[in-house]
């Protein structure tokens, strides 16, 4: 590819960001499609996310963000436009120019996981339980209740951050059952939307309960195949299905490409 002062510019901004696979997937999309542009990585702090944003978002190349743990909340304050889902979720994960130069937002974390899910296995009707209520939670949970799950019931250390989520869940997705904490029974689904695992001397998140061979057990956090989490090698131990984070970002990579393709170029 040649990059010059023609190329078109995407990023993607979390802290940390050494483990991100979007530039090099992304890259090499718009290699492929002959497209003149690069996606690179901008570490930036919650102390200096509004600074590098408003950095980022002047450079008139500048087509398109990712946003990555911990800023999917904040970034919401950068949008002049939000996607329904978005709305919901309180959360977005991409942001792209339009032709007049606003920002419109949009979330594909959910879009994600359920897409890798429901290749292994049906969500309608599930009990899940979900670990982590920040962005990639939310729109995790918000998907899986758009798709017919029976009950979701949150766990995060802010309390407050899970009734928030379960009221809006339940405001918009009156068929499922929304509740806060686990009750110790048998769920379908376990998903680890939080920071936990990132640290290689990390944990579990909670308590994933009697997980076997016929749950699914997911984990939106990005480790190597060979060095995955806590949680994932439980759930492969005790025959269950997995999804990575690897899998949920392969699954929402179609949809963002499309959210970007409508954008200012």
């Amino acid at each position: 590819m040649n990059i010059d002062g023609a190329t078109r510019l995407y990023a993607i901004i979390g802290d940390p960001v050494a483990q991100v696979r979007s530039p090099s997937v992304y890259t090499a999309h718009f290699a492929r499609h002959d497209m003149p542009a690069v996606m690179f990585a901008a570490q930036a702090s919650r102390d200096s996310f509004e600074t590098a944003m408003r950095g980022l978002m002047s450079l008139g190349n500048l087509d398109g963000l990712l946003i990555t743990s911990p800023h999917k909340a904040a970034a919401l304050a950068f949008a002049d436009r939000l996607s329904t889902r978005a709305q919901i979720v309180g959360a977005i994960n991409a942001l792209r120019r339009e032709p007049d130069g606003s920002w419109t937002g949009d979330m594909f974390d959910g879009v994600g996981f359920v897409s890798a899910a429901q290749k292994v296995m049906p969500v309608e009707a599930k009990r899940v339980l979900l670990f982590g209520c920040g962005g990639a939670g939310a729109a995790i949970a918000s998907e899986l209740a758009a798709h017919g799950v029976h009950a979701i019931s949150l766990v995060d250390p802010d309390a407050n951050r899970a009734r928030t989520l379960r009221d809006a869940l339940a405001g918009h997705f009156r068929s499922c059952d929304v509740s806060v904490g686990s009750d110790g029974a048998k769920y379908d689904i376990v998903v680890n939307a939080s920071v936990v695992g990132m640290k290689d001397d990390d944990g579990l998140p909670g308590d994933p309960g009697a997980i076997g061979a016929g749950s699914l057990v997911g984990d939106v956090v990005l480790r190597p195949p060979a060095t995955p989490t806590v949680l994932v090698g439980l759930a492969r131990e005790r025959g269950a299905h997995v999804v990575t984070g690897q899998d949920m970002h392969g699954g929402q990579v179609d949809a963002i490409l499309a959210f970007f393709d409508k954008g200012a170029r």
